[in-house]
């Protein structure tokens, strides 16, 4: 595994692989979607006041004060090193937009 990444593609991972399909198909986070916005169950609280924003590609928890990229929610989650999250999202660069 590499222990150095370009600026572009983490800028990639973080901006252009959905944060909501990284919380619902990859980590498989419990969920309470509704009209405009998926709260997920947070990983570091366990609470349920989160949402994502689609325009930021970011997921927040207003409890924590908290945000969330691609790469930090799988850190996080998985309490995996930096590299571990990049490479297991590189894997999923299918789901660029």
């Amino acid at each position: 595994m590499p222990n150095h990444y370009s600026a572009s593609l983490l800028r990639t991972l973080r901006n252009r692989i959905p944060i909501d399909a990284v919380i619902v198909d990859m980590l498989r986070l419990d969920i309470r979607p509704d009209e405009t916005l998926l709260r997920f169950r947070c990983p570091l609280c366990d609470r349920f006041h989160t949402a994502t924003n689609p325009k930021t590609n970011l997921a927040r928890c207003f409890d924590c004060a908290k945000n969330f990229n691609p790469i930090d929610l799988v850190m996080a989650v998985t309490h995996c090193s930096f590299v571990d999250a990049v490479e297991r999202l590189k894997k999923r660069s299918h789901w660029m937009s």
